[in-house]
Parts: C-alpha cells; sequence; structure tokens
C-alpha cells in the first residue's frame, strides 16, 4: 500500500503559478488585501500562498482566475511552461 506524505511547501509547478499570479495581480493592479476580498480568501491565507509558502488548491486558483477575467488553462499553461526556467 502507498503512503500518502502532506507536501505543504511549494514545489516547481506550484511556485510557477503563484509567480503567474503575482504577474496578473500587477496586471490587473490588485492588491492582496483586494484580491483576498474578492476571493473570500484571507489576506493571510493569500499572502502565505504568494510567498511560496504554501501551494494554492485548485479552488483557489480558479476563484482568483474568476476575479482577475484571466483563463484558469492559459495560466495553469504558462506556469507549466516556465517550470525550471523561473527557479
Amino acid at each position: 500500500m502507498a503512503t500518502f506524505e502532506r507536501r505543504t511547501e511549494s514545489g516547481p509547478l506550484a511556485r510557477a503559478v503563484a509567480a503567474e499570479i503575482r504577474a496578473a495581480m500587477g496586471r490587473h493592479r490588485k492588491s492582496g488585501l483586494q484580491l483576498a476580498t474578492a476571493t473570500g480568501l484571507s489576506q493571510n491565507y493569500l499572502a502565505k500562498r504568494l510567498r511560496d509558502e504554501a501551494p494554492f488548491t485548485i479552488n483557489d486558483i480558479e476563484k482568483i482566475c474568476s476575479v482577475l477575467e484571466e483563463d484558469f488553462a492559459a495560466l495553469m499553461a504558462s506556469a507549466a511552461a516556465h517550470v525550471g526556467t523561473l527557479f
């Protein structure tokens, strides 16, 4: 039986996703507080993920993309394309 290890730190793809979200926030001129309020996420929760201290969930990314009017698939594809080049 395989064991499941809960991963709390952000891996390369999670860091690339956070970088894409930070870039989208800049394009849309949204602060962390504004994004947290609009998504219903706490500011502390969001900030921790934007600092790469923990990964975003898929649900988080969907909410953020909706608020920022970003295409989910395009954001994820861009993040995947940058894995290994950003870090």
